[in-house]
């Protein structure tokens, strides 16, 4: 604890150089002299001057020049400025996100739960982005624009549920969406994070040529391949991704693609992309002051309050 206002406690030995070194002011003469024995009655038992009173006032003293002074403790605070960079996540919701191919803690998980666990907490982490989310499937959706509540953008992705957005796969439709929202933004930085785990089956244009269109607006294109099969390894597996395509994607749009096979492989590529879009805000938490002037001020007047009592229970005894 410090104080903000040190100097004040000089005002402590105020009472007693008063009482000890101001002269003493002459009394006023009286009107009417009246023989002091008529208030004998009246007169205060002695109270003000004893142990108890005395005790009162230089506490109840004390305690005032300690609240001017202002007494306070350093509290942490975090920072979370903005940053200037804004992200969107564009999330394949087809209906092959579905499948259980994924494990966590030895049970089965599907892509699409695999996604929100770790997506929802990279999300979290942005604090100090603007961060948006955009969903596809026969058609792309906003379903968060970008906003610096980062916490809503991760409940958004933990609402998610496969076929809100149809059953195909238009990536370059979503892709388009995302650099269509971020384009219009004056954020310094911009990216868009692309996650399919399938080819394109109803886009109307390449999603190279969304990502080709997304470069020259300064928007960074990351893109995440996820699954087990794919369409190099094994061009006739059911419902493979398409590495090619999406690594394609991310060259045209200056970013990197990822490869995902696992749930491990999906927590790399999350503190991957940490790195790549490095998040300034984190930075060491700033300090401010809590006051506490107002307990040693309330025990001020609790004490002042006794002492004004202190007569007349004296009086009762």
């Amino acid at each position: 604890m410090s104080l903000a206002f040190p100097a004040v406690l000089l005002l402590l030995p105020l009472p007693w150089l008063v009482r000890h070194f101001l002269p003493a002011r002459a009394p006023a003469m009286a009107s009417l002299a009246v023989d002091a024995a008529a208030f004998a009655a009246a007169a205060p038992s002695g109270l003000r001057h004893d142990p108890a009173s005395a005790l009162l006032r230089a506490g109840a003293w004390f305690a005032l020049v300690l609240a001017l002074a202002g007494p306070r403790v350093p509290t942490p605070m975090s920072l979370a400025t903005a940053s200037g960079r804004e992200i969107i996540l564009a999330l394949d919701l087809s209906g092959s996100m579905a499948k259980t191919d994924f494990v966590l803690d030895g049970r089965p998980l599907s892509r699409l739960d695999a996604v929100k666990a770790v997506a929802a907490r990279f999300i979290a982490g942005r604090q100090g982005d603007r961060v948006g989310l955009v969903i596809f499937g026969d058609r792309a959706y906003v379903a968060q624009p970008p906003t610096f509540d980062v916490a809503s953008t991760a409940r958004a992705i933990d609402t998610l549920q496969i076929g809100i957005s149809g059953l195909s796969t238009a990536i370059s439709d979503g892709l388009g969406l995302a650099v269509r929202r971020l384009s219009r933004s004056d954020a310094k930085s911009k990216a868009v994070i692309l996650l399919s785990d399938g080819i394109d089956t109803s886009g109307k244009v390449l999603a190279s040529d969304a990502a080709q269109l997304a470069a020259r607006h300064g928007i960074r294109v990351h893109t995440i391949a996820l699954g087990p099969d794919d369409l190099e390894s094994k061009p006739d597996a059911s419902d493979a991704v398409d590495i090619a395509g999406l690594r394609a994607t991310a060259a045209a749009g200056g970013g990197a693609s990822f490869r995902v096979r696992t749930l491990d492989d999906l927590v790399d590529v999350a503190a991957t992309l940490d790195r790549l879009e490095p998040n300034p805000m984190r930075r060491l938490p700033a300090l401010y002051w809590r006051s506490l002037w107002m307990w040693p001020a309330a025990a001020a007047l609790i004490l002042a309050a006794l002492l004004a009592l202190l007569p007349a229970m004296g009086r009762r005894a």
